[in-house]
């Protein structure tokens, strides 16, 4: 699936990524189109979620390329560098949660720092974000008084809070339950359909990226080795997603 440069939300070409001398990520080239979900999956320490920081401009690579919504951030001093990342949320594997802010504190954090928002102004949008990750009424609760679900459920408030325009998911069902991980994935394909965002998700279920997602990227030995549409990619003889494949039926692989 090709698309014009302006209907291309993330394009990276020639990725390098390197750590204490060992190469991570070694030409990576992938795409994401605008109002997309991809997935991103692979073996673990495949290096999935060092790939997804340096696509949001947390991670600097070694060489190559990262156009994020039409702006090439790879490079880009810390200034530049931070108004570019105000197109991103990134939902954290563990939620990142700061254990002694309330969940109002947490989501309202950055738009009032950031974005100029009083408390007034941000209770609106803390209430509205809650609601939209169904949540509604929990913005005096601390995390210690959260399940995990609800607090992946957070996160994502937190990160839909700033209004970007691409979302990033590091492992977001991680640690939860089936019922619980459904849940969430169902909840990541409803974003995107009532807001029209951009979503690039790493996970080490096959099964849920197949459900959810538009394509799915396998990365192997450094670079992608596979990247089509559900049906094509279950369907690839490669010998690592066919390992995914029929582990799928018993549960996950294991997370990055």
């Amino acid at each position: 699936m090709s698309a014009a440069p302006e209907e291309q939300a993330v394009v990276v070409g020639g990725l390098v990524f390197t750590r204490d001398s060992r190469v991570i990520l070694n030409g990576v080239n992938l795409s994401v189109n605008r109002g997309e979900i991809v997935g991103i999956i692979g073996s673990s320490g495949s290096g999935k979620s060092t790939l997804i920081k340096c696509m949001a401009g947390l991670l600097a690579p070694a060489a190559g390329t990262v156009r994020l919504c039409g702006k090439e951030i790879a490079g880009l001093g810390e200034k530049s560098l931070l108004n570019a990342r105000a197109n991103v949320g990134f939902v954290f594997q563990y939620s990142a949660l700061f254990d002694s802010m309330t969940v109002f504190e947490n989501i309202a954090l950055a738009p009032m720092r950031r974005l100029g928002y009083t408390r007034k102004t941000a209770a609106a949008l803390v209430r509205d974000t809650l609601a939209l990750v169904h949540l509604s009424g929990t913005e005096g609760l601390y995390p210690s008084q959260l399940s995990g679900g609800m607090a992946k459920r957070v996160g994502l408030a937190r990160a839909l809070a700033t209004s970007p325009q691409v979302l990033f998911y590091d492992e977001p069902t991680s640690g939860l339950d089936p019922p619980t991980a459904r849940s969430i994935d169902e909840l990541i394909a409803e974003t995107r359909r009532r807001l029209g965002l951009t979503s690039v998700v790493v996970s080490h279920d096959v099964g849920a990226l197949a459900r959810i997602a538009d394509r799915i990227a396998l990365l192997h030995d450094g670079a992608v080795a596979v990247y089509a549409p559900p049906g094509e990619f279950l369907a690839s003889e490669h010998p690592v997603i066919q390992r995914f494949v029929q582990a799928g039926a018993g549960g996950a692989v294991g997370p990055s």
